[in-house]
């Protein structure tokens, strides 16, 4: 069976979680490849809702393994929090389906003490809106060569050692730079220490997981192709790379291992935190998709700014990521509206232009370019194929299609597993 990466193809938020949870059936195994718990995957599931910030969707799926690959960065207390949760829901949360790379950098208390310090200090224009979980400062240590990796819990005095270290230079920091009380590495971990110990029998190859199945194996990213650290909309980003290349480096395998690859498009565009947005609405319609769309971050409960597809973006994001396929997802969103439009290109310095500009900050400064159609009236979140889709609907689709040269695979029509086709 053919291996699947799943991407976000915009500003995150695209519905990822319940493309995953889907594909997971079929699945051996699923993977994340990136991010940390900066991410909110909400799945739906016979109305029931159940939110994941670091154990892979396919959790739900009994049987399944679940793997965190090398690229994630993890916060045990929270990893052990969602053990919790889900044991309480009678979920299988062993270590003989689950793994978590001996090579994964794991966020400590220090981490995010340094973030949220570090965004408190900026001016409001500056504010990247970091969600202060410590995902920065983690990958900071990581390409430092002074971080914490999750093998290092299973050798005590290794662990206590590499904390004494790395609180060495951040201690002065706080005391001089931030005005923050220095921090005793002993504190440290003794505040670890009691996930340290229920992380121990989860550890493992989870490059070697991934040569040995023998079925698929999904590959889950995190956040949005706009929100990678080289791609994105630097400076408003996140701190890795969330494109499809990095399901490989980001959980050891081969490129050559991953065969089908799925963009997730939701039918709208949406952001959380700073950075320019040309799409972004402040009208009826914008606040119409925020509220029908329930548009609130997974992880910080944040609204979420609303604007109209932006096909600039999503093509960078063809040219970035390969896709095979499309999954559109909140199409149900849209019905309602008399009139949708689609931004097809950039007015920029004189110039039209069909990808985000290079420059840094470019996009704040870009006019969206409009191609309008009209909408439709009909609830189809009962539609449970293409050909029940009202006439326009499909028009829509079909044009998304023109534009990136992808062809749409997979449609969502609400919140629940049973709602895709």
């Amino acid at each position: 069976m053919a291996n699947i990466v799943v991407f976000g193809s915009q500003w995150g938020d695209e519905g990822k979680g319940k493309i995953v949870d889907m594909l997971a059936e079929k699945s051996e195994a699923i993977v994340r490849f990136q991010g940390g718990n900066n991410a909110g995957h909400t799945l739906v599931v016979d109305g029931e809702q159940c939110i994941l910030h670091l154990i892979p969707s396919g959790i739900l799926h009994p049987g399944k393994k679940c793997l965190i690959g090398n690229g994630v960065v993890l916060d045990p207390v929270v990893f052990c929090e969602e053990l919790d949760k889900l044991d309480a829901k009678g979920i299988d949360v062993s270590a003989d389906r689950m793994m978590i790379s001996k090579k994964t950098h794991v966020i400590m208390p220090y981490h995010k003490v340094i973030d949220a310090a570090r965004e408190a200090a900026k001016s409001d224009s500056a504010k990247i809106g970091t969600t202060g979980r410590g995902i920065g400062p983690c990958y900071e240590d990581k390409m430092h060569r002074c971080g914490i990796r999750a093998a290092d819990f299973a050798d005590p005095a290794l662990l206590k050692e590499k904390i004494k270290t790395a609180l060495e230079e951040k201690n002065v920091l706080f005391k001089h730079l931030y005005g923050v009380e220095p921090i005793d590495a002993d504190t440290v971990y003794d505040e670890v220490r009691s996930s340290v110990e229920r992380l121990i029998p989860y550890l493992g190859d989870v490059s070697s997981a991934i040569q040995q199945a023998n079925g698929a194996v999904l590959f889950e990213g995190a956040q949005g192709t706009h929100l990678d650290i080289d791609h994105g909309t630097y400076p408003f980003v996140t701190s890795s790379n969330t494109v499809t290349p990095n399901a490989a480096s980001g959980t050891g395998c081969s490129p050559r291992d991953l065969d089908r690859i799925i963009a997730i498009v939701k039918a709208y565009t949406t952001r959380v935190g700073g950075g320019p947005f040309a799409t972004e609405l402040e009208d009826a319609d914008g606040k119409y998709m925020q509220e029908k769309g329930h548009e609130f971050g997974a992880t910080t409960g944040r609204k979420r700014r609303c604007g109209w597809l932006d096909l600039v973006v999503l093509k960078e994001s063809v040219r970035l990521n390969g896709p095979t396929e499309l999954a559109i997802t909140k199409l149900d969103v849209m019905s309602g509206l008399k009139e949708l439009k689609l931004c097809v290109a950039y007015e920029y310095k004189g110039e039209q232009i069909f990808y985000p500009p290079q420059e840094q900050n470019g996009m704040a400064y870009v006019t969206p370019v409009y191609e309008s159609m009209p909408g439709w009236d009909e609830d189809i979140t009962g539609v449970r194929s293409w050909d029940e889709l009202p006439e326009n609907a499909v028009k829509y689709l079909r044009r998304i299609e023109e534009i990136t040269g992808v062809k749409v695979g997979i449609v969502s029509v609400g919140p629940d597993r049973v709602q895709t086709f």
